[in-house]
């Protein structure tokens, strides 16, 4: 099997943008700048949401708990779906198409990720509360693998959306001099 110049173009880009966005992730500045808030924004909505249906839920900080039993879930680094977003990111800057459409799929997929995740942690909220292996077992393994899931999805989906290049047609062979 031949891997063409613009496969190997691919998943060189796509593994240097994973490396350097997860290192970026792991810094202390990012942490604090990106991370903290944003899963703040998280733990603000997921409580929102539930509160819809149930009023005895708080947040503080990361935390979301429920004032009628004191159960509470902390939103960590990891459970944001910031992982899931940087590798739809990276897979969809390496992929060679307009930029445009690529800051198009990067909102949109944000939005989905982000989406799901927000079932997660509120489905998380309330599994804790029903079962602690019921909890761990969604938590570390149905729902990782699902929020990667999604990205993979929001990326193969974005993939067949992009405007198709036109095609080129062969030259005409030149009639043969009689």
């Amino acid at each position: 099997m031949r891997v063409s110049q613009g496969m190997l173009r691919f998943f060189v880009l796509f593994m240097l943008l994973l490396l350097g966005l997860f290192s970026l992730r792991i810094t202390n500045v990012v942490r604090d700048a990106v991370t903290l808030p944003f899963t703040g924004v998280l733990a603000d909505t997921s409580a929102f949401l539930i509160t819809l249906f149930d009023k005895d839920v708080v947040t503080h900080g990361v935390v979301i708990q429920s004032l009628s039993n004191n159960f509470a879930v902390a939103i960590a680094p990891g459970c944001d779906g910031i992982e899931a977003v940087i590798i739809l990111i990276s897979a969809i800057v390496a992929f060679p198409s307009p930029w445009k459409h690529k800051l198009a799929g990067i909102g949109i997929g944000f939005f989905a990720i982000q989406s799901l995740n927000l079932v997660r942690i509120i489905s998380l909220f309330y599994l804790g509360q029903y079962s602690r292996v019921w909890f761990d077992w969604f938590h570390l393994y149905l729902w990782q693998a699902l929020i990667v899931l999604d990205a993979l999805a929001v990326w193969l989906i974005w993939l067949r959306y992009l405007p198709r290049p036109a095609r080129r047609e062969p030259p005409a062979e030149a009639p043969l001099p009689a």
